[in-house]
């Protein structure tokens, strides 16, 4: 219905620049280009299935967490999809806080509340430091592991959260990263791992 409505409106506003002065003409062009890249932004995730791989991807932290947030097992199923043995969702974050991803203590106390907040039963962890900066670790929970390497300089982080069962809230583990790491922009991409199909044969 939104994406209706907004269709319907940046259609209007192109009609209603065609008709007026070549500045103001510009000023609805702008408006419109604004209109197409707000509805990119807001695109569902995409699901595609390619060899037996099933992937989930997606641009936007806001539609990503609104489709995780309709199953309370963490990763709904699309109609039809093979069940798996476990999720591995690697998060791309962007535009950090670059003093946030330098010190092993930092990055490790987030990642280590990430685990604790999406309920993972922590097993272990280990985190390293390197010179000049950057700091690569896991999280190793009962459910599989959660993992993180970065790179302070160019302001981004790489993270793996892995786990199979149905009681990791990995959207808690989400939101805490998201705090703690304050990135402008982040990506999603979902891989089902031990897809029963391949598994059972």
């Amino acid at each position: 219905m939104v994406v209706t409505f907004l269709i319907v409106s940046v259609a209007v506003f192109a009609a209603f620049a065609q008709s007026l002065e070549a500045p103001r003409s510009r000023w609805l062009s702008r408006l419109k280009r604004r209109v197409v890249r707000a509805m990119a932004s807001i695109a569902p995730p995409t699901i595609r299935v390619d060899h037996g791989w099933t992937l989930i991807q997606c641009d936007d932290h806001e539609s990503f967490r609104d489709w995780l947030g309709r199953d309370e097992e963490g990763l709904p199923f699309k109609l039809g999809e093979v069940p798996s043995l476990g999720s591995h969702l690697l998060v791309e974050l962007f535009d950090c806080d670059q003093d946030s991803l330098k010190k092993e203590i930092g990055v490790g106390t987030a990642m280590r509340d990430a685990a604790d907040a999406s309920e993972a039963t922590v097993v272990a962890e280990s985190f390293h430091e390197f010179k000049p900066y950057g700091v690569s670790g896991a999280v190793i929970i009962q459910e599989s592991h959660y993992t993180i390497h970065t790179w302070p300089e160019h302001g981004y982080a790489a993270v793996d959260l892995f786990y199979c069962g149905g009681t990791v809230h990995v959207t808690r583990a989400i939101d805490v990263l998201r705090e703690r790491f304050r990135p402008q922009r982040m990506k999603f991409l979902v891989v089902r791992r031990g897809v029963q199909s391949e598994v059972g044969r």
